[in-house]
């Protein structure tokens, strides 16, 4: 299967299956990450519209996370079962439907309800990096799963620089507040059903063709089951996709915190504006459009000398990184030092992201969706728990403390990642020959740059 994946990143090649998967899976993923917390940097005005309280907005930050946590669980499998088209062409034109629900909410029950249903969207995440494992080979999927990963991830940084600013252009035209915040949300739903149309048209499942018809000719695919609840259960049997999910937890699960509160923690903590606090924390998801990269690339050079040891050493490290600057970031009392620190801490945390989804692929080939699915879970299972604590302290600061500290803990937890050496072995040899493969296609070049 390695001789058909792609085994370099060509950019501006979008002639090739596998270009043409890496470059529309970030968009769709960028759309999805847009549409999920659009509603984020507006909370302040839709409190104030719908009269919420400060433990409804509370209950609605846990809300915005929570049903991705079964959503990814049953997309995983759906990609080993059904091929990654099928399954995000579906999930983002169902998705747009809460997306625009969301507008006609007339008080907290109806919001919430509404914010629980977009929370699917977030399953995107889990169909991205498993079409991406599936299109590039050993050296190179690391590199290619934080690209499109933080790619994606940079539409939660959009979001809350942009939707104050089309807020803001839709009261300029005459509309109130109250009614300007509904029309909003008209712009992240209409670009799902673009997205869907566009996935559905331009994508396949894999190099060799979509996912369906190759079982209907008999054609092996890297999924040895068929999918279903026989994957899940594989994937949950293996202590690494555990230790993972917690990790994953302690870091996408920070980030989702961070754009769900952030705004509303920088404007009644430090008195910054909607719009210049939607500057602060959009500067923070914006990092996702290098720093989840260049984590997988880390990990992909790192695996050239170390293998997965070194992958697994490498997370350990950029994990650590979050927890220190996190809780230097949860004691910053100038607002001057707290975006500095949420900055630093936010590089070592979208970087600790692209590294541990660089490492997911080579957990369990045979049930990647299941191994993706609940790692993935774990980042939203991240995300509630924090909104679950945010609800019981009703400190935002202490919150922040708390979690850079369990992030110290899950870097601990990564280092006790082992791998067989036949496992080792095994991937090492999938490895070189992408190298090797490479290395032809080159005319000799010494050249294995990623």
């Amino acid at each position: 299967m390695v001789s058909q994946k792609a085994i370099r990143i060509e950019l501006f090649n979008f002639r090739t299956p596998q270009m043409r998967a890496f470059h529309l899976t970030w968009m769709a993923f960028f759309v999805c990450f847009f549409a999920w917390f659009a509603t984020a940097p507006l909370m302040p005005i839709i409190g104030a519209d719908l009269k919420l309280t400060s433990g409804q907005i509370y209950n609605i930050t846990i809300a915005g996370v929570f049903a991705t946590i079964l959503a990814r669980t049953i997309i995983g499998p759906m990609c080993d079962k059904y091929g990654p088209r099928l399954t995000y062409t579906i999930l983002l034109a169902l998705g747009s439907l809460p997306v625009f629900g969301v507008a006609f909410a007339w008080d907290y029950s109806s919001f919430l309800i509404f914010r629980l249903l977009i929370g699917i969207i977030g399953a995107s995440f889990v169909v991205t990096q498993y079409h991406t494992s599936v299109m590039f080979a050993p050296n190179v999927v690391g590199t290619a799963n934080a690209t499109v990963g933080g790619w994606g991830n940079a539409g939660g940084g959009f979001t809350q620089s942009v939707m104050p600013l089309v807020l803001g252009a839709i009261v300029a035209a005459g509309v109130s507040t109250g009614t300007g915040w509904r029309y909003s949300m008209i712009v992240p739903g209409v670009l799902m059903l673009v997205m869907a149309g566009l996935y559905w048209r331009f994508t396949q499942d894999t190099p060799e063709g979509n996912i369906p018809e190759l079982r209907r000719q008999g054609v092996s695919v890297d999924s040895g089951k068929k999918g279903g609840w026989e994957v899940m259960k594989t994937a949950a049997q293996n202590y690494r996709v555990w230790l993972l999910a917690a990790c994953y937890g302690a870091s996408f699960g920070v980030e989702l915190f961070v754009h769900s509160i952030a705004v509303t923690y920088y404007y009644d903590h430090y008195h910054l504006s909607v719009i210049d606090a939607g500057y602060a924390v959009g500067a923070f998801g914006l990092l996702a459009l290098f720093a989840r990269a260049l984590g997988g690339l880390l990990s992909d050079r790192v695996a050239r000398t170390k293998g997965l040891d070194g992958r697994t050493w490498l997370l350990f490290g950029l994990m650590m990184g979050e927890g220190v600057f996190l809780v230097a970031f949860s004691q910053a009392i100038a607002v001057s030092l707290a975006i500095t620190a949420m900055l630093v801490f936010g590089l070592f945390t979208h970087m600790a992201c692209g590294s541990l989804y660089a490492l997911v692929p080579f957990i369990d080939r045979k049930v990647l969706g299941g191994v993706a699915g609940i790692i993935g879970a774990g980042g939203n299972i991240g995300g509630v728990a924090a909104g679950f604590l945010l609800r019981g302290t009703g400190d935002v600061q202490l919150c922040f403390l708390i979690l850079g500290c369990a992030a110290i803990a899950c870097a601990c937890g990564a280092a006790l990642i082992r791998f067989s050496i036949k496992h080792k072995q095994d991937e090492q040899a999938l490895y070189d020959a992408a190298i090797a493969q490479r290395y032809a296609l080159m005319g000799g070049s010494a050249s294995v740059l990623t």
